[in-house]
């Protein structure tokens, strides 16, 4: 089963970066500073690597929650991901992200849904191609 569903915008606010490089105890300066990460050689505050999950999820759940895919949440567990990351998110972005249903494997114990993320910045560059693995029990 292929699915997939309407892409999804993000704009990119400092203080959502913050927000988040505090949430995780992120250290590094340039997550931090303005001008650390223009003097470092970005376009303004740079979001770190993982930033990617908060721009990344309001196109997942609509894909995860779809009635048509049929995942029970009560038994679902999320049993993977994986990021390649390309072009850094800066403060000022816009992200669009696209997410599909890529797999589906039926098993006697319970089912592995595999769907990807795709998302590209305000000027056409991917920021990140994300898999996320859900395994539902029984289903």
């Amino acid at each position: 089963m292929e699915k997939s569903w309407p892409a999804v915008d993000y704009e990119v606010g400092r203080e959502k970066i913050r927000e988040f490089v505090e949430a995780t105890a992120e250290r590094h300066v340039i997550y931090h500073d303005r001008k650390a990460s223009r003097g470092a050689g970005f376009r303004d505050l740079v979001a770190p690597p993982m930033f990617a999950v908060v721009y990344t999820h309001r196109s997942l759940w609509p894909a995860i929650e779809d009635p048509e895919v049929g995942i029970d949440l009560s038994k679902m567990l999320h049993v993977g991901q994986d990021f390649r990351w390309s072009e850094p998110v800066c403060a000022g972005d816009v992200i669009t992200t696209e997410t599909s249903l890529a797999d589906v494997q039926k098993g006697k114990k319970g089912s592995t849904y595999t769907f990807e993320s795709h998302a590209r910045n305000d000027r056409g560059d991917e920021t990140v191609h994300a898999t996320w693995t859900m395994m539902v029990m029984g289903g």
